[in-house]
């Protein structure tokens, strides 16, 4: 599966630096979709990729093998976000039918549903599952956000937002964050119901939210906007540290950032399908790819490898091509 921690170590010795970034191209593609792949999630702690796409399936793979295990369809339901649980092979996702937006816990290991969590009214169109415990948070544009028990088909706890809300724990699952309408509010997981302990502006900009993250040491955290905005914060004190702009992306589309396994680059999308790097440090664009897609690709860094993922109508693995950097790969 994942191998061992120092396994996992050796992997990263490589540092990712700007010039490795730049060396990132794409190693190995999956075609065979019919459709855009809406949503992606890395199990954390085994080398297994999940997707969902616009064809009605979810598919597992196996990064350290590059294969795909697994082809489950959701013919019914149809699936739009999907996140891995804890085990590696049982995942939640939401539906894209437009008549039911239940959602569900998934074992792929055997195709049953093991649970169904009814209470939201539109599309779901956040989803975060906490570490720690079995809880989950989904976010809707019913605008709500529940708090779910992956034990008990009903919420747990409701969050009333004014707008598309964008859902998103940390990564010791202590406190998760909801950002809507320019601001970023910040919540205890264990004392949720007090309310936010901390509101974090995101400097005027009150396009739509489209996705929350942390980066790995919870010291940073990222908000994308449907006006094409990346902004990156620091999450203890909600300093605005910068803000990196795409194209503009359409209401149906979700505009995807994601940190680099230590925080030091943040890799996005864009509204004219191209793919872009930053240096969090200096601010600066460090890499771009251009692409002829039209709308913006999901975007999910590989835990702890020189490696992220995109996926638009196919699936591709970004890898560095080491012959490019030639003297420097080999120098520790």
């Amino acid at each position: 599966m994942g191998g061992t921690q120092s396994e996992r170590e050796d992997k990263v010795s490589l540092e990712l630096s700007e010039e490795i970034l730049q060396s990132m191209e794409v190693g190995m593609t999956f075609r065979d979709y019919n459709g855009r792949i809406s949503s992606m999630d890395f199990h954390k702690t085994s080398s297994y990729l999940v997707t969902a796409s616009d064809d009605e399936s979810i598919r597992l793979y196996d990064v350290a093998s590059a294969t795909c295990l697994k082809t489950i369809n959701s013919k019914k339901y149809g699936v739009d976000l999907v996140c891995f649980t804890p085990h590696p092979t049982t995942v939640i996702y939401s539906s894209k039918n437009g008549w039911d937006e239940s959602l569900r816990l998934l074992s792929l290991h055997d195709n049953k549903y093991l649970r169904y969590f009814k209470g939201h009214h539109d599309r779901v169109v956040s989803l975060s599952l906490c570490s720690r415990k079995e809880c989950f948070i989904s976010g809707s544009l019913d605008r709500t956000v529940l708090l779910w028990d992956q034990r008990a088909e009903k919420c747990q706890g409701l969050l009333r937002v004014q707008g598309r809300p964008a859902t998103s724990y940390d990564e010791q699952g202590l406190v998760f964050a909801v950002a809507f309408g320019g601001y970023i509010r910040m919540f205890d997981a264990r004392k949720y119901e007090r309310g936010p302990f901390d509101i974090f502006s995101v400097g005027g900009d009150t396009s739509d939210a489209n996705v929350v993250k942390f980066s790995n040491d919870g010291r940073l955290m990222l908000l994308t906007t449907m006006d094409g905005h990346i902004h990156v914060l620091d999450s203890f004190r909600g300093t605005l540290l910068s803000t990196y702009n795409v194209k503009p992306v359409s209401s149906k589309s979700t505009l995807e950032a994601s940190f680099s396994p230590e925080g030091m680059f943040v890799i996005s999308g864009s509204g004219d399908g191209s793919v872009y790097a930053w240096s969090v440090r200096s601010g600066k664009e460090a890499a771009s790819w251009m692409s002829t897609d039209t709308e913006p690709p999901v975007i999910k860094w590989a835990p702890g490898s020189l490696m992220f993922v995109t996926g638009s109508s196919e699936l591709s693995f970004w890898i560095p091509d080491l012959s490019k950097l030639g003297a420097y790969v080999g120098r520790k």
